[in-house]
């Protein structure tokens, strides 16, 4: 088995009316496959833009660098293959996002007041 990871935007639409499938497209998809195409087997390769993410995401994931492959329509990419965990000792969490926190006033106020409701 290969594997190839891409990340990015993609559409998603049930295509089909007798035998309706779920499908992804979009040039995310055809990255990702391409990235498949040029792994070897038993391996997951990924792009940078996935490296660059699993590495805010998930820091103990391990992954090397590949040299630049040719990609069909794309050029030369770099490219990562994922080669297990670290350490837990070696691992640091990631850093939470920003969130907004309510007042509990805020959070017992009625999403919708009375006097913005328009009549029929």
């Amino acid at each position: 088995i290969r594997c190839g990871i891409h990340t990015g935007p993609v559409v998603a639409s049930v295509v089909g009316w007798l035998n309706p499938r779920y499908c992804l497209f979009g040039d995310t998809v055809n990255t990702a496959a391409r990235m498949e195409s040029s792994s070897e087997a038993g391996r997951v390769l990924m792009s940078e833009a996935s490296a660059l993410l699993l590495q805010n995401t998930a820091p103990g994931l391990l992954v090397v660098p590949r040299e630049p492959i040719l990609i069909k329509g794309k050029g030369r990419l770099r490219t990562f293959w994922v080669v297990g965990y670290a350490a837990p000792s070696a691992m640091h969490p990631p850093q939470p996002s920003p969130r907004r926190t309510l007042s509990c006033e805020q959070a017992e106020a009625p999403l919708l007041r009375e006097d913005t409701i328009s009549p029929r």
